[in-house]
């Protein structure tokens, strides 16, 4: 089972039909519009394929006649919608074009293989006759990841979608590992699992529209990661199919013959081959899953919890840390217009009494596991939190996340209808770091969307929260909203990720942590790799990819 590609949004996120998700209060636009210094909140929707022209199809009949006879006419695509839905992926970036109907760069034609065999019949193709293919999963990616970028300028494309390829091959209950193609989505990979009574446990806030395949791809990390780990460590073994052929990783449970070669196919993201299938580590399915809040005084005290917790080694599956101007930003936002009544007036009453009422910052735990093992997590995470002074909220704001954690995507459509941007990065670092990175990283994106206002009085916010953490360390990500600049979009855009990106490198954190590197990302790339390092990479792309036909620009530049 896939999802038709006519029921989803060409230029946003979700389906066609998908409903405002944000309230129709107008107090709350009138909030976000003080919030932001706007002096209106302009309409500024989407324009319509109707109205938008797509460049002219680059491929010869005879490439498009080759491309049918591998995967049937009906996978090869060349109409305006599957074009366009497959021009970029859905990061702001992405959308400041797609919404204004910018497509001077789209594919020429879209193909949709129902096998391996078929995927590398269209890779041999696309180097035969020197033609860039793009490997399309679910096409969440927010760094350009899967940009329909030619090899030279007005160079012919090929997309390869790989959504028909959905199988679950093989349940191996005594080895817990699953085999299954990579074109899989989230929902329908879970389904399938579940079945049999277990799970991957990999839920990324995308989890709902991106694939097994993608996921692997971007060294992926579900919001559960602390409990079921990122792409490369569930990843067992991966058949890609290269311009030199098939590529079938090692499978045995560990081995010390030479380099782990799954490590270069995490992270691939499609520019050695595409990814057709995987073997997985899977887990029963948990007896119990309990989420729960905490409210930490500040940020380091949490960050602090949260270190603990990691070298307590404690089964926890989540750890996830808002710092002030998050935990504000969300309750405000998600309270209603009585929020001036007398029970909200309690709430800040009893918040000041505890001394949490200057800049409490929400910490979310979660556990999953079986019912023994999560009543003694819990009990453990609790002695640790509230050794530090932290405030018991229950199983009520856990709950809450828990049930609406796959929606905050949904909110940036009707957010950009209204001249409003937003945006997200993340990345990671050391323990004794943090909080000098989260500081150094919220002040470049500050100053810069300062110096890139549409008008004197506005102004953005800047958000942060720890979301997957390691004895060693933890990831930041953050969320910034502003005003958007309608004469210069792009240039707005630009100017605030390379601030933050700069700023990352300076203070020691990684250029991504679980997005990827795509066409965003990869002007810092050899600074952190290295030079001995970045050309390792660059070689392995020339042997398996002599003509560099796979996902041109992408990773390494």
């Amino acid at each position: 089972m896939t999802i038709d590609r006519k029921t989803l949004r060409w230029n946003g996120w979700g389906p066609t039909r998908q409903e405002n998700p944000l309230p129709n209060d107008a107090s709350q636009w009138a909030w976000i519009q003080e919030t932001l210094g706007m002096s209106r909140l302009p309409s500024t929707p989407a324009k319509s394929l109707e109205n938008i022209s797509l460049p002219v199809c680059n491929l010869s009949n005879a490439t498009l006649k080759r491309l049918r006879d591998i995967v049937g006419d009906e996978q090869v695509c060349t109409d305006d919608y599957e074009r366009a839905f497959h021009a970029r992926g859905k990061s702001y970036h992405d959308l400041i074009y797609l919404r204004a109907g910018h497509l001077a760069m789209a594919p020429d034609a879209v193909v949709y293989p129902r096998n391996a065999d078929e995927v590398l019949a269209i890779v041999t193709l696309a180097s035969e006759e020197n033609i860039a293919l793009i490997p399309y999963g679910g096409g969440s990616s927010v760094v350009g990841g899967v940009n329909a970028v030619g090899k030279v300028l007005a160079g012919a494309i090929i997309t390869l979608d790989t959504t028909l390829m959905t199988r679950v091959i093989q349940i191996d209950k005594m080895a817990m590992t699953a085999r299954i193609e990579a074109g899989i989505y989230g929902p329908a990979l879970e389904a399938a699992l579940q079945a049999h009574g277990v799970t991957l446990g990999h839920y990324p806030q995308s989890f709902e529209y991106s694939t097994l395949g993608g996921w692997i791809a971007a060294r992926g990390a579900g919001q559960q990661s602390n409990r079921y780990g990122k792409a490369e460590k569930w990843l067992v073994s991966a058949m890609l199919a290269t311009p030199k052929g098939f590529w079938t990783t090692e499978d045995t449970p560990a081995s010390a013959a030479g380099p782990n070669l799954n490590q270069l196919v995490a992270g691939s993201e499609g520019t050695l081959g595409v990814i057709c299938e995987a073997t997985v580590k899977i887990h029963e399915l948990p007896e119990r899953k309990d989420y729960r809040g905490y409210l930490f005084k500040n940020f380091a005290q949490g960050i602090e919890a949260a270190r603990r917790i990691n070298h307590a080694d404690i089964p926890v599956a989540m750890v996830r840390l808002s710092d002030a101007p998050e935990t504000h930003f969300f309750q405000a936002f998600s309270s209603s217009s009585s929020s001036s009544g007398l029970k909200a007036k309690l709430q800040r009453a009893y918040l000041k009494w505890k001394g949490l009422d200057e800049a409490p910052c929400l910490m979310l735990i979660g556990h999953e596991g079986d019912k023994k093992t999560v009543i003694w997590a819990q009990e453990r995470t609790a002695i640790i939190c509230e050794g530090l002074g932290a405030l018991a909220l229950g199983t009520g704001a856990g709950r809450k996340w828990y049930h609406g954690r796959f929606s905050s995507p949904y909110s940036r459509d009707p957010l950009m209808d209204r001249g409003i941007g937003i945006d997200t990065l993340e990345t990671s670092t050391r323990w004794s770091n943090i909080v000098k990175l989260r500081e150094a990283v919220v002040t470049a994106i500050e100053k810069a969307m300062a110096a890139n206002m549409p008008e004197d009085t506005a102004r953005g916010i800047v958000m942060a929260h720890l979301s997957h953490s390691y004895p060693d360390g933890a990831s930041l990500y953050f969320t910034f909203v502003f005003p958007r600049q309608l004469e210069r979009e792009v240039e707005q855009w630009a100017a605030i990720k390379r601030a933050a990106s700069d700023a990352i490198i300076a203070n020691r954190g990684t250029i991504s942590h679980h997005h990827g590197v795509g066409l965003d990302h990869a002007a810092w790339l050899p600074e952190e790799k290295g030079e001995i390092g970045f050309n390792v990479l660059k070689a392995l792309k020339n042997e398996l990819d002599p003509k560099a036909v796979m996902n041109p620009g992408k990773l390494l530049g």
